[in-house]
């Protein structure tokens, strides 16, 4: 059991074929490939990044499976400018670009305004689920900021799940859940 594994099982619980989805954190393209997969043909996945690489590893792994999904080299905190149909879910995966450059990394201010962002353009019981990712040389300033923050949102249109590995070493990573009434 990890932070992928909870993720993935509440977004499969929550989501249908033909569903429209956003990777805020394309990365690798793992995720996009996922939702692709949890959405069919008739679905819509909307993927964003803010480093090319990202995007190229995401678009050759698509490729490489068949898949296709609407990529955008933009940050996380723009996506109401490419994306204005309710969608279903939301996912960010915060911290820096597996076996990327470690100085670019989420910051909590754009990761706010991304979240709200998200929240605005999900339906009405839809799921966004945001993974902390904080150790090694970044994110604990972002994890710091988000968790109280977090709690700010107003709970008559949100509920806010936060799950710890509270017997992990190290920094395990938080996956959060937050289901839009």
């Amino acid at each position: 059991m990890n932070a992928l594994y909870i993720v993935h099982e509440i977004v499969k619980k929550y989501t249908t074929q033909g569903a429209v989805t956003v990777d805020a954190t394309a990365g690798r393209g793992y995720d996009t490939a996922f939702l692709c997969d949890v959405v069919g043909e008739g679905g819509k996945v909307y993927a964003f990044d803010i480093q090319e690489s990202a995007i190229n590893s995401t678009r050759a792994l698509l490729d490489s499976q068949g898949k296709k999904a609407t990529l955008i080299l933009d940050s996380h905190a723009n996506m109401d400018k490419y994306v204005s149909e309710p969608v279903d879910v939301v996912l960010f995966n915060l911290g820096y670009l597996p076996h990327g450059d470690h100085s670019i990394y989420t910051h909590a201010e754009s990761t706010k305004e991304a979240i709200l962002k998200g929240l605005d353009l999900l339906k009405p019981g839809g799921v966004m689920c945001v993974s902390i990712y904080y150790g090694g040389d970044s994110g604990y300033e972002e994890k710091d900021a988000l968790l109280p923050w977090l709690k700010t949102l107003d709970s008559d249109k949100y509920q806010v799940l936060v799950t710890f590995f509270h017997n992990w070493m190290g920094d395990p990573p938080i996956p959060v859940v937050i289901f839009k009434n």
